[in-house]
């Protein structure tokens, strides 16, 4: 794998972390259905975890998967215990998603990437999402609770997609949207150390 090739299996990695720190099963799905299509870039090698996502079993299993997921969000309450669960598995699913992208690449690259690059990544998306959920949670009740759920899935689609097809404009979305969210979830930090946490009875 020369320079190009690793920078374009990268960006296609870090698009599908991304997209894994929205949801878990959505972005192997749909990257096991393009690479069973054949419509992954041709500078993305084959790798065993790439092979298991586009077989028939796998296939299924996530397609399974991916339908419980997306369900299970709308159950009131239910979506919050999720993202519980949810964030340090989709921190691992964007590290394995990471290495499945990097093929035979260099294992000290390979996985140096998948963990920090693709852990990294899923993680921050995965604690906007939990902070933007639990602010709805406060906020409406629970009530806007599946609209955000909504945004996040098509979000997850639309960075997967992005990935697959037109993977350096994805890598710089992510790019801009994760400074987006760093700066939105420093704003909030400092927000919550300004609001007095006791009342003060005269």
């Amino acid at each position: 794998m020369n320079g190009f090739e690793l920078f374009i299996a990268a960006s296609l990695g870090i698009g599908l972390a991304a997209a894994s720190g929205f949801r878990i099963f959505i972005p192997p799905f749909l990257y096991g259905a393009a690479a069973r299509l054949d419509y992954l870039p041709s500078a993305i090698p084959a790798s065993g975890l790439q092979d298991w996502m586009a077989s028939d079993i796998g296939l299924v299993v996530l397609g399974l998967a991916t339908l419980i997921e997306i369900i299970a969000y709308y159950v009131p309450w239910l979506d919050n215990l999720l993202d519980t669960i949810a964030s340090p598995a989709a921190m691992l699913s964007g590290a394995l998603l990471m290495s499945s992208s990097l093929g035979d690449s260099d294992p000290i690259i390979r996985w140096g990437l998948s963990i920090i690059a693709g852990g990294g990544v899923s993680g921050t998306v995965q604690v906007s999402t939990v902070a933007l959920r639990a602010m709805s949670t406060a906020t409406t009740g629970g009530l806007g609770n599946p609209i955000v759920s909504t945004v996040e899935a098509g979000a997850c689609i639309i960075c997967t997609i992005l990935a697959v097809l037109l993977p350096i404009i994805a890598l710089i979305l992510v790019i801009v949207s994760l400074g987006f969210t760093g700066r939105w979830l420093l704003k909030r930090r400092q927000e919550k150390r300004k609001s007095p946490s006791l009342v003060e009875i005269p």
